[in-house]
């Protein structure tokens, strides 16, 4: 009869033995495929991790497209800048009068100034820069004005709109010098050989075509 107890507690030993062997070899498992899928848990993070090399991508890619468009805008302020300045003003394409609105001159003996219009009467833009050439002209001859100090710079006329330049002279009175009856003024625009004449608007002028600093002279376009 011990016998028999003694058998049935050893075979119950060796059941719980098998038993917890199993369960210990289970929990091995689990760890060990909890420790599996941590790595791919871990290659996931890689892959986000690969998320800051698309935003580099697309950052390039905003980069190239905003390169793309500065290439543009550049190329379009060229063209732009080209359109402004494309060709010059000439002759046939300018309108000529007097900017002093009834074009009559003072009869006061000082100095004085007149202002001459230039007017775009193309229907396209252009460009004017420098000295016109101005001649008085009257019954007994010619008198080509000298230019001022003053430094050219480029005008843009717009179709239709206009820019100035000033003919500054000196009056002739009675007693001052020699006359110089002018009837006309001969104009030609800067860098072209046609002219276009207008009657001159005053009385008679201090002659000195021979001063090194005569008190009538021209001034720039635009000036």
């Amino acid at each position: 009869m011990r016998l028999f107890h003694a058998a049935t507690a050893l075979a119950a030993t060796s059941a719980l033995a098998l038993t917890l062997t199993a369960c210990g070899n289970g929990s091995g498992n689990d760890a060990s495929g909890d420790q599996s899928s941590a790595p791919a848990s871990s290659s996931s993070s890689t892959a986000a991790g690969g998320a800051p090399a698309e935003n580099t991508g697309a950052t390039k890619d905003a980069g190239s497209s905003t390169g793309s468009g500065g290439t543009g805008t550049s190329t379009g302020g060229t063209s732009n800048s080209g359109g402004t300045g494309a060709s010059r003003c000439h002759t046939a394409g300018l309108g000529f009068s007097f900017g002093s609105g009834d074009g009559k001159v003072s009869s006061s003996d000082d100095q004085q100034q007149l202002a001459v219009v230039l007017k775009n009467k193309t229907s396209a833009a252009c460009t004017i820069q420098g000295f016109p050439g101005v001649d008085l002209k009257s019954s007994s001859g010619s008198w080509s004005l000298t230019r001022s100090s003053a430094t050219p710079k480029k005008v843009t006329l717009a179709a239709g709109s206009s820019t100035t330049f000033t003919i500054t002279f000196l009056p002739w009175t009675q007693g001052s010098g020699t006359e110089f009856k002018a009837t006309s003024v001969v104009i030609t625009p800067p860098s072209e050989t046609t002219s276009t004449t207008l009657t001159w608007p005053g009385g008679s002028l201090l002659l000195q075509d021979g001063a090194t600093h005569p008190g009538t002279y021209t001034g720039p376009v635009g000036g």
